[in-house]
């Protein structure tokens, strides 16, 4: 049945939906005892109660933050929420990452170099779709996140085929950070740090 929602969802994204289609979504919700629907046009996406299909031109979340679309990867789809006990959904990593904001990312001054640490969002990463990143307020980039290892009994950890969760930056060059993450239910979320809040030893 969730499936079927995700499916109405993308049809109306797809086609703009009119205001009878925005009805007849929010009545298959809750005839289905799902959150409410709410299917409203935001710079070429949908919102989808908290959550955003996104697609097109930046999107600004209830926050006031500025969400840059053109670095999310293309096709993306809110997973179903089924909470597992290993924090592989929005559902269960959410509440955590919105608790750590202030630990989202790490600046360390190491070896002649400004490094960028991740790690805590590595470390929940398997309820996110995607996260992009703002040094000095230049150009959001994607940074790719590891795959999930769903075999194990703690999927979120980080092994050594990984890679390290760091960027590296000339020294004394990163002063501040901007952060977006795409949960996998499509809501959204932006942090902005300026380098001595988040500096590391």
């Amino acid at each position: 049945m969730i499936d079927f929602i995700f499916a109405m969802v993308a049809i109306a994204a797809a086609s703009s939906p009119s205001e009878p289609q925005q009805n007849q979504i929010a009545q298959v919700a809750a005839q289905l005892g799902v959150p409410a629907v709410s299917s409203v046009v935001i710079g070429g996406g949908v919102t989808i109660g908290a959550a955003t299909v996104i697609e097109g031109t930046p999107a600004t979340t209830s926050d006031g933050a500025q969400t840059d679309l053109a670095v999310i990867p293309d096709g993306l789809v809110a997973e179903p929420q089924n909470p597992t006990g290993k924090f592989t959904t929005a559902t269960e990593v959410k509440p955590i990452l919105t608790a750590t904001k202030a630990n989202w990312v790490g600046l360390r001054d190491y070896g002649g170099n400004d490094l960028v640490y991740v790690t805590h969002l590595w470390a929940w990463r398997c309820g996110l779709s995607a996260m992009a990143m703002s040094i000095n307020d230049g150009p959001m980039k994607d940074v790719p996140l590891p795959e999930c290892h769903l075999e194990y009994a703690s999927p979120n950890a980080i092994l050594e085929g990984d890679g390290l969760p760091y960027m590296t930056y000339p020294q004394g060059s990163v002063e501040r950070i901007t952060v977006q993450v795409i949960y996998d239910d499509l809501s959204q979320d932006t942090a902005t740090f300026s380098g001595n809040e988040i500096r590391i030893p």
